[in-house]
């Protein structure tokens, strides 16, 4: 269907006649910046950014983000090329249909977290999300509530919203986690005060897949009377979620990461009891006045067709992921010595693998797999050097955070690409180990914990 609809509206471009001779236009600055430096196909291989590389490399990045699932595209062609109507236009069937299509995907994406498609405002991501509900929220009560509770875990949208409200007088609270990534339920109850205006748990970590005990976290928050925030760009379409047992106020969705298209997400704000935010954005009163703009229906829909796949297809989809997830771990496990994994083995979503590798360096690492798109980490923080924040706050020591690699497993992964991947890694891995002279200490039984270093 999308290959037909994109024939035929190149055919009817090619084909119609012109009074003037053809002339080109000159590149705007981005065009010709992609023009000048092209992916350069050789028969040799691909070259960009000075890698080379034989061919496109395995894709397991999927926590950065997911390719869009041909359904989705079917589904928002025709919002592109014939029913592109504004669905702010009130008189003419061009807005009406759109504005049809619009709500009908607000009612898919509430079907899948057991809300009312009332509750869903849309947004341009998690990010905008997460903004709008932290400052939001707080900036509403600001009378009466002035305290944050979060984790050190969390995506960095939602720290630097915070350290946003610390510069305007709020107080915020950065819950450590325990060794597993989880949140202490306790240390969370001993943290409530009277002014405490919001909680902020992520749902399932970005960076090493843990999923927080939501259901008690959310009974916590319920017992002190305080709004439960999450975001849960990880979560949606990959775990079951219900607003109602989980006690959630509000929730940061996005759509590239459940195989949607990128640049929209959703705010699930609840009705009974209502919650209030402040807009972040002036303008046109859209979606009730919180966020102002024109809905883009050709990504809403597609953000609302990947839901109703994830519904359909989310328990098939978790139990061939658990598979391939086992078999990347034990392919790797079996071969190599000195594998942790980051974070709670049992409490996790099986398609985000975070694995430490002693006595190899991480960026080498990545460096080497040139044939496999992995990652060390968040997306948004992947241009810096330090080890991850994350792992830093399950106590993972300086060395091994260093050494971690994110292998994310998605609906379109194949087990060729899982074996692939397992031979790749520990070639690589082997290869760094022999040039590492700290693994021949540790072969020849050095412990290299309890060696003194001479400064210099």
């Amino acid at each position: 269907m999308a290959s037909k609809l994109l024939a035929n509206a190149v055919r009817r471009k090619l084909c119609k006649p012109t009074g003037a001779p053809f002339r080109r236009h000159p590149f705007s600055t981005a065009a010709a910046v992609a023009a000048a430096e092209p992916l350069e196909e050789e028969s040799s291989g691909i070259s960009m950014k000075g890698v080379k590389i034989s061919g496109r490399p395995l894709y397991l990045d999927m926590q950065a983000t997911s390719p869009v699932d041909p359904r989705v595209l079917d589904a928002m062609l025709p919002y592109y090329l014939s029913r592109y109507g504004n669905p702010h236009s009130r008189t003419h069937l061009y807005g009406w249909e759109s504005e049809r299509a619009v709500e009908s995907a607000r009612a898919q994406i509430s079907a899948l977290i057991n809300a009312s498609p009332k509750e869903i405002i849309f947004t341009s991501g998690a990010t905008e999300s997460n903004n709008i509900s932290i400052k939001g929220v707080m900036h509403f009560y600001r009378d009466k509530k002035r305290h944050v509770i979060t984790t050190q875990t969390e995506h960095k949208c939602v720290l630097d919203s915070c350290r946003h409200l610390q510069q305007e007088g709020f107080d915020i609270t950065y819950l450590p986690v325990k060794q597993d990534g989880l949140v202490d339920l306790e240390t969370l109850r001993a943290s409530i005060r009277p002014d405490t205006g919001l909680v902020s748990v992520m749902m399932v970590n970005n960076e090493i897949g843990v999923i927080q005990p939501m259901e008690e976290i959310g009974k916590i928050c319920k017992e002190f009377n305080v709004p439960f925030h999450t975001d849960a760009a990880q979560a949606l379409g990959k775990i079951p979620i219900d607003v109602d047992k989980m006690n959630i106020s509000l929730m940061s969705l996005s759509g590239h990461k459940i195989y949607g298209p990128k640049g929209i997400g959703a705010l699930y704000m609840r009705r009974r009891p209502r919650i209030r935010v402040e807009p972040q954005m002036n303008g046109g009163g859209q979606e009730r006045g919180i966020r102002s703009g024109t809905v883009p229906t050709p990504l809403v829909v597609g953000f609302g067709a990947a839901c109703e796949l994830a519904m359909k297809e989310m328990e098939y989809d978790e139990k061939r992921i658990r598979e391939l997830q086992e078999r990347l771990l034990n392919g790797i496990r079996g071969k190599l010595e000195g594998v942790v994994v980051n974070g709670s083995e049992e409490s996790r979503y099986a398609g985000n693998l975070n694995i430490s590798f002693a006595f190899v360096e991480g960026e080498s690492l990545l460096m080497g797999l040139k044939e496999v798109a992995v990652s060390s980490g968040s997306a948004c923080t992947s241009a810096s050097l330090e080890p991850s924040y994350v792992l830093r706050a399950l106590g993972v020591e300086e060395d091994m955070a260093h050494t971690s690699i994110r292998y994310g497993i998605g609906r379109f992964t194949t087990e060729e690409e899982i074996d692939r991947a397992v031979e790749l890694t520990v070639k690589q891995v082997e290869k760094l180990r022999e040039m590492s002279p700290l693994y021949e200490m540790y072969k020849d039984g050095i412990d290299i914990k309890s060696i003194q270093w001479a400064q210099h």
